[in-house]
């Protein structure tokens, strides 16, 4: 028998899903219902793979624990809060809505994700933000070699450190670093920071909940030589 738990109040009601009773195709079926309102809670997921996938409903989804690969991949409207740590590609193809991780993240993080907002409080590993195409990523603490490795469009903010090949072959994302980064990828240049950037940084930290100065930032963008192909240029490509 489906254990779950519900508590209502005038203006939300709350359900709880545990994932050691309930299967999570089920839970997940469940969060795919028509018309679906309200609060939800996941308990006990012990790293269970493709938790809360494929969200279509402005509803918020709690995870009380750590999750395995491809969490909250292809959300549309929700909100999601992993307490925890997520495997790979966490987010990955989200629309809209918003991921956020306490812990760290694993590789890929909010891979070829088109829009809403990915927040990791910890660190993100290798690839985080790669073939980003309008979402915004802000990581608390560092990322990995090749983030934002041809990333297209959105936003990718670290607060701590980078790792090589930050932002290879990048077209139009902006990359915002406060630490060191450990070496750029191909046509990846660091750029001024005009007042339109320290606006639009200081938006993106807090809406993930931080406060920094944005000056303390180096901005990071395309050099454009890769756009096309051009024979002095064959060595990067």
């Amino acid at each position: 028998m489906d254990t779950l738990t519900s508590t209502s109040t005038s203006t939300t009601t709350s359900t709880t899903y545990d994932l050691g009773e309930t299967p999570l195709r089920e839970v997940n079926a469940a969060l795919h219902a028509p018309g679906l309102s309200g609060d939800f809670v996941i308990t006990g997921p012990s790293g269970a793979h493709n938790v809360a996938c494929g969200l279509n409903a402005p509803v918020k989804v709690t995870v009380a624990g750590h999750v395995g690969y491809y969490a909250a991949g292809m959300n549309q409207q929700a909100e999601v809060v992993i307490e925890g740590n997520a495997g790979t590609g966490v987010a990955e193809n989200m629309m809209s809505g918003s991921v956020v991780v306490t812990g760290n993240a694993s590789q890929s993080a909010a891979a070829t994700a088109h829009g809403g907002l990915l927040v990791v409080h910890g660190d993100a590993s290798a690839r985080c933000a790669i073939s980003l195409k309008g979402a915004d990523v802000v990581v608390g603490g560092n990322v990995g070699h090749n983030s934002a490795f041809m990333a297209q469009a959105g936003r990718l903010v670290v607060r701590g450190n980078a790792g090589h090949g930050l932002g290879d072959s990048l077209y139009e994302t902006r990359i915002y670093v406060r630490g060191e980064v450990a070496s750029l990828g191909a046509d990846c240049v660091a750029k001024e920071m005009g007042p339109e950037h320290l606006e639009e940084l200081t938006g993106l930290l807090k809406a993930a909940g931080y406060d920094d100065d944005p000056a303390t930032y180096t901005r990071y963008g395309s050099a454009r030589s890769l756009y096309h192909f051009h024979s002095d240029n064959v060595s990067a490509y």
